[in-house]
């Protein structure tokens, strides 16, 4: 009796979150004197401009998408691979981006290829702006953001794929004919799907079209209800972006349906019974294009970002100015990621064992509101919470922690889950055969045996928490911003070495305890699982 309830309260919490507030945003959108009415659905994608808006995101996230596959897919292989050097090292680089809100890496981008910028006096007169504001530069960014996305699963799936078979074609050819015919081929649902979620978060993103003066569908819907306060056609405004949220857990389940189970004995021990990609004399020049990359598409930008913010001597009165907007960030984020994790560890749970009714549809309403766009549950959380007989949670950080456990539990769901299929069903079994009850079971098996996945989950939600803009933008309480929002609020007047200072402080937060938290609990759960097996 207590697992059924375990799982169902973790399922019951992430609905209310996520999907009641989306049935109470259409139920307001489409009834008018309590009864039906579709006229809100008039002018939707009537005009020029509204096909203008689709076509512009639709171009701007499958290019976006395009650019970091074509970018991630060699370079995870490389890093999980080969014997490239510095392999940790560059993969973190490589990570960076994703770490920061979007509109960080706008910013240091925009800065360095400024017209009084480094770059300039190398490009003509004129050439940077027509690239920039022509829809390259938004391209760019997401492109260089997102790309950790096909860069980790590259690297995750191809490390489970079965080395007899790349021993047999070891034997009739070389290395890239090998990684080409059977390792690509092995993970390319990864790879498909890797594309898919780098087009449905490039579709929801809205602050980086803002910065390059772009107008996607994202953009509009939140004008219309932050601006303009126009719920209904903000709501009518956010159904085609809906929609795509839909299209993509149909996709999903259709690229990774047949990758589901070939991966799942991959090794625990990271590296152990794989095969080295030997580079041979190409070991230097690949070195020396990765670490190319990583200069142009990471640390120039990062790197003029922080010699201006340095050089303006604003950092010290950045952090005074902003720190309550900053521990604050560190709170919301922490709570958020504590939330989700454990409501993902309990849905993963019902995932892996697949013996209750309903998993499947708890696992495809996870990955859908991870797949719409934050606006939408923004304005979904406003239209069920803003009333008066609610006004204490409406008025309260709460509505922050809903729209983070709505939005990203998906994200703990499906890294625990990778990690609980690891687990062997017979220890489990001889467990359940000794008597011991779930909760027992639970406590002394699965948790200390799925512990890194934990760990790797409550971190990546803490990152995605701390970097969130669009839900919080929305539903954060009067006078208790966080720092993205801040940020993002003060760069339509605020002065650019200010801005570049405060993007600084929001790099710094995420990264340094980011980066200690991983060491600490990746080795905790090193130590656990070692004395485990």
């Amino acid at each position: 009796m207590i697992r059924p309830l375990a799982y169902l309260t973790a399922v019951l919490a992430v609905a209310v979150c996520g999907l009641l507030p989306l049935f109470s945003m259409l139920l307001q959108a489409f009834t008018s004197d309590g009864s039906l009415s579709l006229a809100a659905l008039e002018g939707v994608l009537d005009s020029p401009r509204q096909w203008r808006l689709l076509g512009n995101s639709l171009a701007l996230a499958a290019s976006s998408a395009s650019l970091a596959a074509a970018a991630g897919v060699p370079l995870g292989l490389l890093l999980a691979r080969t014997d490239l050097p510095g392999r940790r090292l560059l993969s973190m680089i490589f990570a960076l981006p994703l770490l920061v809100p979007p509109y960080v890496m706008a910013v240091a981008w925009l800065d360095l290829l400024a017209p009084d910028g480094p770059v300039a006096p190398l490009v003509p007169a004129g050439l940077l702006d027509r690239l920039l504001f022509g829809g390259g530069g938004p391209v760019l960014v997401l492109g260089t953001i997102y790309l950790p996305i096909p860069m980790v699963l590259t690297m995750a799936y191809s490390r489970g794929v079965d080395p007899r078979l790349e021993e047999a074609a070891r034997l009739v050819c070389s290395w890239p004919r090998t990684a080409a015919a059977v390792t690509v081929p092995l993970i390319m649902p990864a790879l498909l799907f890797s594309w898919l979620l780098v087009f449905i978060l490039a579709l929801g993103e809205f602050s980086v079209p803002a910065l390059f003066r772009l107008d996607v569908f994202s953009a509009e819907s939140f004008t219309l209800f932050s601006a303009m306060y126009d719920f209904k056609a903000a709501t009518v405004q956010s159904l085609p972006l809906a929609a795509f949220a839909l299209l993509f857990i149909l996709l999903e389940g259709l690229v990774m349906s047949p990758a589901r189970g070939r991966f799942v004995s991959a090794p625990l021990s990271g590296r152990a019974g794989l095969l080295t990609m030997e580079l041979g004399r190409y070991r230097l020049p690949a070195l020396a294009a990765v670490m190319a990359g990583a200069l142009i598409l990471v640390l120039m930008p990062v790197g003029g970002l922080a010699l201006k913010a340095v050089g303006s001597g604003l950092l010290v009165q950045a952090l005074f100015s902003s720190w309550p907007s900053l521990v604050r960030s560190l709170t919301y984020g922490a709570a958020g990621a504590s939330l989700l994790t454990a409501a993902g560890f309990f849905i993963g749970c019902m995932v892996r064992q697949r013996d209750l009714p309903g998993w499947r549809l708890a696992d495809l309403m996870c990955l859908f509101l991870f797949a719409l766009p934050g606006t939408v549950l923004g304005i979904g959380l406003i239209s069920l919470w803003n009333h008066p007989s609610t006004s204490l949670i409406y008025g309260s950080f709460i509505m922050v922690l809903m729209g983070y456990l709505a939005s990203y539990t998906a994200l703990a769901e499906r890294i625990i889950l990778a990690q609980l299929v690891q687990i062997p069903d017979s220890m489990d079994e001889a467990a359940r055969a000794a008597g011991a009850s779930w909760a027992r079971r639970l406590a002394f098996i699965t948790v200390p045996l799925s512990s890194r996945g934990i760990a790797a989950a409550w971190l990546v939600g803490f990152l995605f928490c701390m970097r969130d803009t669009d839900i919080t933008m929305l539903v954060y309480p009067p006078g208790q911003e966080t720092m993205p929002v801040r940020i993002f609020t003060l760069m339509a007047n605020g002065a650019p070495d200010f801005i570049a200072a405060l993007c600084m402080l929001m790099l710094a937060a995420v990264v340094v305890p980011a980066s200690i938290l991983w060491m600490l609990m990746g080795t905790a759960a090193r130590g656990k699982w070692q004395q485990m097996s």
